[in-house]
């Protein structure tokens, strides 16, 4: 308080009033801020970073997992407490964003990769997975295929619909480019475009092994999740689009 009031009222009267010692205010003053203030500031600039990057979509639970997925340990209480305290504020999906939920995994597709993203050759694995972006003309869909072999993305689909057209697509870009019929490991999540009816016979006809996380296991598919940090953090998404959508 005596920091705050300082142009208005005499120092010296206010530590008297508060019972406060002039040199013990002073001494406060110039002491360098506490570990825990200074790792505050350090993760509000983390959490100020992937908050400017989700568009200033995400609110704190996003932001927590996104934070623990960069090794940090903090709460979700900490993490909203410092959006709060600075006006960082998320925006809450609409319900047409959730008009279908995800499915079970399906009884015959397990966990292939196991948390296991590495490769030593090109079309061995694959992981694929579905975001959103925003372009010019409001929000598109973008499933991608990525190649865990050098991380390359081999096929990719953009839709205004989020539905399993938009992941066969995809897939299909990536079979044309692989241009033999060996057999494939393929991850996703275990959404509804994945679990649908048309999604994994798509899958057995052209000889592609399907591989699924448990239902809410968001590491599971994190390599995927990985490619979709990258995109928003080094691109402009509505140029993605553009470009994108210019080659198809």
């Amino acid at each position: 308080m005596i920091q705050r009031c300082r142009e208005d009222f005499p120092v010296s009267m206010m530590c008297r009033a508060l019972k406060v010692s002039s040199s013990g205010y002073y001494e406060w003053r110039s002491r360098p801020p506490a570990a825990r203030s200074q790792d505050n500031a350090r993760l509000l600039r983390k959490v100020r970073r992937l908050h400017e990057e989700s568009d200033c979509v995400f609110g704190s639970p996003r932001i927590w997992d996104d934070l623990r997925y960069d090794g940090e340990t903090c709460s979700l209480n900490r993490v909203a407490r410092l959006m709060k305290s600075n006006a960082l504020i998320g925006i809450s999906a609409k319900k047409q964003w959730r008009k279908r939920k995800s499915g079970d995994r399906p009884e015959d597709v397990v966990n292939h990769l196991k948390r296991d993203f590495s490769a030593t050759n090109p079309n061995i694995k694959w992981v694929t997975d579905i975001t959103y972006l925003r372009a010019g003309e409001g929000w598109l869909y973008l499933a991608v295929v990525v190649d865990l072999c050098h991380g390359q993305v081999v096929g990719w689909s953009m839709s205004h619909r989020m539905e399993t057209q938009l992941v066969v697509q995809a897939v299909l870009m990536a079979l044309w480019q692989k241009k033999d019929h060996t057999a494939v490991i393929l991850h996703s999540e275990s959404a509804s475009q994945y679990t649908s009816h048309e999604y994994p016979h798509f899958l057995k006809d052209h000889n592609v092994t399907s591989s699924m996380s448990a239902v809410g296991s968001c590491y599971d598919n994190a390599a995927a999740e990985r490619f979709f940090g990258l995109l928003k953090r080094t691109g402009q998404p509505s140029s993605l689009c553009h470009s994108l959508r210019s080659t198809s």
